[in-house]
């Protein structure tokens, strides 16, 4: 098998994106994707083993490139409150510009076999990762409560933003899934610290003058 890099390769994966979005996983013919792709049949099984190879791989490679691309617009951000709005906004940013690998991501891989499942699973522990990470720097912080339980945490965190942009796909993408960064923030820091815009600004105004 060939390495997965390259242009033939690239080609392959959004071409997949596209046939798997428009047309359903179980009617996206390994033969649909080589044609959107513009290569022959058999390169496909030069690069993959099969269909759900390329649906991993779908999902791998966006992704993964998506959590190295967050990993690093947070890096330099100071709190944990900026980072928690960078990774809403980033989010719902990056299905809001493209629509077909949100189609893919919301519906078709729910649709997946068990090897799927587990394939996308990897990958999707790298993102979980991501959060645990910012849920312990939040307690650190003290933004976020010792007794915080961390899986439960992240899964009101994650559930959102996914719940959030499947209502968009089945309404049809018809509105702006970034106007819906701020309402989720503050629900969700609502949630996790317990208190209310209003208080927390109070606090900080409080910190500010203390220190």
């Amino acid at each position: 098998m060939a390495k997965r890099t390259g242009g033939k390769y690239q080609a392959i994966i959004e071409a997949a994106v596209r046939v798997i979005a428009q047309q359903g996983y179980h009617n996206a013919q390994v033969s649909k994707i080589a044609k959107e792709a513009g290569v022959a049949d058999g390169t496909i099984y030069v690069y993959f083993e099969n269909k759900d190879d390329v649906l991993i791989s779908v999902f791998s490679e966006k992704m993964g490139q998506f959590i190295e691309a967050i990993r690093r617009k947070m890096e330099p951000l100071s709190s944990v409150k900026e980072k928690l709005h960078c990774l809403i906004s980033m989010h719902f940013g990056n299905m809001a510009k493209n629509k077909d690998y949100a189609i893919v991501t919301q519906i078709e891989l729910r649709q997946s076999n068990p090897v799927v499942q587990e394939g996308i699973g990897k990958t999707l522990k790298k993102y979980f990762d991501l959060i645990d990470e910012l849920i312990e720097e939040g307690k650190k912080e003290g933004l976020f409560p010792e007794e915080l339980d961390n899986r439960l945490a992240r899964k009101m965190i994650f559930g959102t933003l996914d719940q959030v942009v499947t209502a968009w796909i089945m309404k049809g993408a018809k509105y702006d899934l970034t106007s819906s960064v701020d309402p989720v923030y503050e629900l969700l820091l609502y949630g996790l610290t317990g208190q209310n815009s209003q208080e927390r600004k109070s606090d900080d105004q409080n910190s500010t003058i203390l220190s």
